[in-house]
């Protein structure tokens, strides 16, 4: 692909906009921003060549802005917080009522593609949210010192089919195995927030799975890992976390994989 002039970025939380926006200034691509209010990090605008802050239910305040800065191609990067979709302060405006009456579902890939969709309407093209940031894919292997154990191959083997048909079903990405026993499953809350409730249950020497969706659209909701997931570990005593190479972004590699070994947690890529 072309490398464009011009960049529209729709960002959520976590450095995954920032990470974004570092690559795109390297090669003095031009980045158009519009963070979500309770959700994009503050800093966020000081990198940017142009910065619009919105509400979660603003949608033709966000199109209004990329179509005035001339943006022509756009990137997602981020989550964000899905308590939006119940929080009665959230005000939805026309654009957004329109969108959401349309949705046969509220999953995160039916909004996130009828997003998609009326960008296009708009004269405005999603791209690949790992455009740029190949280099920051999973390669495949064992990433840190310690490698797993026997028991936690069988509990990955395990975990990875079942992750993959939940995935099937548009719930989630990140399923809590121990003993071949399925301990937690994701839902809205996150990664991070399912490492901790199976913490609750398992106790100790859980193995988190986190894969693609076999129909993983990367334009959006990609799995994306990093420091705050192994912290999340960390505070459970999660012993292992199994991703996909090559389909997985892995924000802050070296601190990442430092402070798993810190704390004798195995991270593997395959």
């Amino acid at each position: 692909m072309e490398q464009p002039q011009i960049l529209g970025l729709i960002a959520g939380n976590g450095k995954f906009p920032l990470l974004f926006v570092h690559e795109a200034k390297k090669r003095k691509i031009k980045v158009i921003a519009v963070g979500i209010k309770g959700d994009t990090s503050f800093f966020l605008r000081f990198f940017v060549d142009q910065f619009l802050l919105v509400s979660a239910g603003e949608l033709k305040k966000l199109f209004d802005f990329l179509k005035d800065q001339n943006v022509k191609q756009v990137i997602m990067a981020g989550q964000v917080n899905p308590e939006n979709l119940f929080d009665e302060t959230v005000a939805l405006d026309h654009e957004f009522q329109k969108l959401f009456s349309a949705l046969k579902d509220r999953k995160a890939d039916t909004i996130f593609s009828a997003v998609a969709a009326k960008l296009k309407e708009n004269g405005m093209e999603l791209l690949d949210s790992t455009f740029l940031l190949a280099e920051y894919l999973a390669p495949k292997g064992t990433l840190t010192k310690r490698a797993p154990t026997l028991q936690e191959l069988e509990d990955i083997s395990f975990g990875k089919d079942i992750a993959k048909n939940m995935g099937l079903l548009d719930v989630g990405q990140t399923v809590a195995v121990k003993d071949k026993a399925i301990v937690a499953i994701e839902a809205m809350e996150g990664t991070d927030q399912t490492i901790l409730r199976a913490g609750r249950i398992s106790r100790r020497g859980a193995v988190i799975v986190k894969m693609a969706k076999p129909q993983q659209d990367n334009r959006f909701d990609i799995p994306v890992i990093g420091p705050r997931t192994i912290e999340s570990m960390i505070k459970v005593k999660a012993g292992c976390l199994a991703i996909e190479a090559g389909k997985t972004l892995i924000i802050d590699r070296e601190k990442t994989v430092r402070l798993a070994n810190a704390h004798q947690i195995c991270l593997v890529s395959g």
